[in-house]
């Protein structure tokens, strides 16, 4: 299972994601559209790679890079049912703090 943690944790491999919607990129294309180095970058399309968010492809000289959406919807619909579990948590054990009356009005 992807880390959708780790892959979307980074605000530029978010853009990088961003640009991919659009439509598949070169790694070219992807490092000029960035204010760091080519390594940077590379690394961080490495992760992509790592968490299956994204695919490499090569053509020629170039390497291509796309979006993997169905893995990258399998990792977003973990990170709600992640969240919805946690949130359930959190509301039942509110349901009985409240149902205990364990609480003062703060108008008393």
């Amino acid at each position: 299972m992807p880390d959708i943690y780790r892959a979307l944790g980074d605000s530029t491999r978010r853009r990088i994601l961003s640009m991919l919607k659009q439509g598949n990129k070169t790694q070219k294309e992807i490092v000029e559209a960035f204010d760091i180095s080519q390594p940077a970058i590379k690394k961080h399309l490495n992760i992509l790679l790592e968490e299956n968010l994204i695919s490499e492809s090569l053509k020629g000289k170039y390497r291509i890079y796309s979006i993997n959406f169905n893995s990258l919807q399998f990792a977003i619909h973990e990170m709600l049912l992640f969240t919805r579990e946690l949130l359930d948590d959190q509301l039942v054990s509110l349901k009985n703090y409240v149902e205990k009356g364990e609480f003062q009005d703060e108008h008393d």
